[in-house]
């Protein structure tokens, strides 16, 4: 398009017409410029899409800006309460832990009775009279304990000690249903310290302690043997 053209499209020109005194019609015309938005309406149209985009993009923005905000101070919570918590149960482990260790130190240092003599956290009874197994292990509970359950090699060597002079009655029975043998608490052996040839598939048994060799042997129910209580 030339200049003249595109100049032309600038104006808009306004025709009229009026009657004279003389009776005789006449015209007259006159040229108005038109502004940007009178030559091109799509232009403010545009302006205002533009403009209203623009508030959109900016709503959005802060939205997500809120929205991340409010994500990041829960993470910041979450985080916090698990620390927290995580500091209470270790303080509380801590406590329980020096409580268990105060409990075993003093049960440690705790005298025995008279008649009784200690070895690590227990103290232990050596009857002088001659009963059964059942019965024997009725006197034990009757003193607050039970007869001896021997965990440990440094326990089988103290009871061996201890019972220099024939055999006594320990906390070991088997039961014929499974011919297990089981302590007077229903735990099963961890340690065994069987004379050769001295277990065999009879029904009952129960075990003593011990033999010249310091091993043990097991009889009937019915034998008398001394007995060695544990508490």
């Amino acid at each position: 398009m030339s200049a003249d053209s595109q100049t032309a499209a600038d104006f808009r020109v306004k025709y009229s017409r009026r009657i004279d005194g003389d009776g005789r019609e006449q015209k007259h015309s006159e040229v108005e410029m038109l502004d940007d938005e009178e030559q091109h309406p799509d232009v403010g149209l545009q302006a205002a899409v533009e403009l209203n985009t623009q508030k959109k993009i900016s709503a959005v923005k802060r939205r997500c800006f809120r929205a991340f905000g409010v994500n990041l101070g829960l993470l910041y919570l979450l985080i916090l309460a698990g620390i927290t918590t995580r500091c209470i149960l270790v303080t509380l482990e801590k406590q329980q832990l020096q409580e268990e260790v105060k409990e075993l130190k003093d049960k440690m240092e705790e005298k025995c009775r008279e008649g009784w003599m200690r070895f690590g956290c227990s103290c232990y009874f050596k009857s002088t009279e001659r009963k059964t197994w059942s019965e024997s292990r009725r006197d034990c509970q009757d003193k607050g304990a039970d007869l001896v359950m021997i965990n440990s090699k440094e326990e089988q060597e103290f009871i061996n000690e201890l019972n220099m002079r024939g055999e006594s009655w320990i906390g070991l029975e088997r039961y014929s249903q499974k011919h297990e043998w089981k302590w007077v608490d229903g735990s099963l052996l961890t340690e065994m310290f069987w004379a050769p040839g001295k277990q065999s598939d009879s029904l009952v048994y129960y075990a003593a302690c011990c033999d010249s060799d310091g091993r043990w042997t097991q009889s009937y129910d019915p034998e008398s043997k001394t007995f060695i209580c544990e508490k």
